[in-house]
């Protein structure tokens, strides 16, 4: 029977893994081994006590007794803590969803590479903040990473069988989110709730802002460039308003490979989770003829600057992507917290990269996890410093 763990459980990515699981016989063909989340400790002891998991972790350490009080009598064993979910991730299993959001999803998925088995990596934070570092883990113990991402999912599907030399440009598609169309002095005054409102993904508040701010597409540029291998001029962005065609791969020969499907994480998810097999999955069959027309235009980087930022990081390397998204992470808490206005999250987070700059060596490549550890935090430091003088400054 094969042996699966999911970090993030309950988030957006953990709920579509955990209804694919179930739909394909959960505990009767799965032996789940650890499934972890945040404050929803009823939703995460249900999902252990349906598929049986050895151990069910909360982030949060005041959620242990709440925890631990809704799996009781169910022999599924209850921790609490940044180091449970690290040592949950040091049980073995052979396919592992990385779903947790954010830099704290960097060191679960490191640790569950040294099993060998299979890394499904929902959590794009890793290969940006330590991209080299993951992929050399991962070689080191013979273990697979797939990209869950629907962009990279794209990429890597529309690549098998190809030769990688013979590609001549990689294309990743955005929504251009609920802002495409709003002009630039009204864009200034966006709302959290605005952000949050996308208009074609059902995804959780933080990477549907951080959609809404391309900050997401900008994490996607540069994980492309780590996991892929290809040139930063090669890896182009088009907006697609229909969230249709994920991404499209070119070749020498002028031909291109666009990858089409409904936008439903499921259909990534169900690739990564049967690979390399191809699986029924309960996702919606496009109809091309009633959608009728697929529709692309450039982005606007002055509309969207993280891009410009993103294309900076893929430049320098190092432990520049550490800097960048524990900037982009605090920039947006003071988002969401109604601090900051939302045109001023690039802002802070190009002012901590030239801070950062001017203080070390961001170009540096991380020796271990400590490096990209020690620049995240240093990173946060300054970013709060900056997002909190701009706050006092508005």
């Amino acid at each position: 029977m094969r042996s699966i763990s999911i970090f993030g459980a309950t988030g957006s990515i953990g709920e579509s893994t955990f209804d694919l699981i179930r739909r394909a016989g959960g505990a009767e063909a799965y032996r789940t081994v650890a499934l972890t989340g945040a404050r929803n400790v009823a939703r995460l002891a249900e999902m252990a006590r349906e598929l049986r998991a050895e151990v069910a972790v909360t982030a949060h350490e005041d959620e242990l007794p709440a925890l631990r009080e809704a799996l009781a009598g169910s022999g599924v064993a209850a921790a609490a803590g940044a180091a449970a979910i690290a040592e949950a991730a040091d049980r073995p299993a052979d396919w592992v969803m990385s779903g947790i959001v954010g830099a704290a999803g960097l060191v679960p998925g490191m640790r569950a590479l040294a099993h060998g088995g299979c890394l499904a990596l929902a959590n794009k934070e890793s290969l940006v903040t330590a991209g080299e570092l993951l992929l050399s883990t991962a070689r080191a113990h013979s273990a697979t990473i797939l990209p869950v991402d629907s962009e990279h999912s794209a990429v890597f599907q529309a690549l098998t069988g190809e030769e990688t030399g013979a590609v001549e440009r990689v294309i990743i598609t955005a929504s251009g989110g609920p802002f495409r169309d709003w002009p630039l002095e009204r864009l200034a005054a966006a709302t959290v709730a605005e952000a949050k409102a996308h208009p074609n993904w059902s995804m959780g508040s933080r990477i549907s802002i951080d959609s809404a701010s391309m900050f997401n597409k900008a994490l996607e540029l540069i994980e492309t460039r780590e996991f892929f291998g290809f040139a930063p001029d090669m890896i182009e962005v088009l907006v697609h308003p229909q969230s249709i065609v994920h991404a499209l791969v070119g070749f020498r020969d002028g031909g291109i490979m666009a990858h089409l499907g409904p936008a439903d994480m499921r259909h990534a998810i169900g690739f990564a989770l049967h690979w390399p097999a191809r699986e029924h999955l309960p996702v919606e069959r496009l109809d091309l003829a009633r959608l009728g027309q697929l529709t692309f235009e450039a982005p606007d980087d002055q509309r969207f600057p993280a891009l410009r930022l993103a294309r900076e990081v893929m430049a320098l390397r190092g432990l520049s992507g550490a800097a960048f998204n524990a900037a982009k992470e605090i920039a947006l808490d003071h988002f969401m917290t109604g601090g900051l206005g939302f045109l001023d999250m690039a802002a802070v987070v190009e002012d901590t990269l030239d801070r950062l700059s001017a203080e070390t060596g961001l170009g540096n490549s991380a020796t271990c996890l400590d490096d990209v550890l020690a620049m995240n935090h240093l990173a946060r430091v300054r970013a709060t410093e900056l997002a909190e003088k701009r706050i006092e400054g508005r």
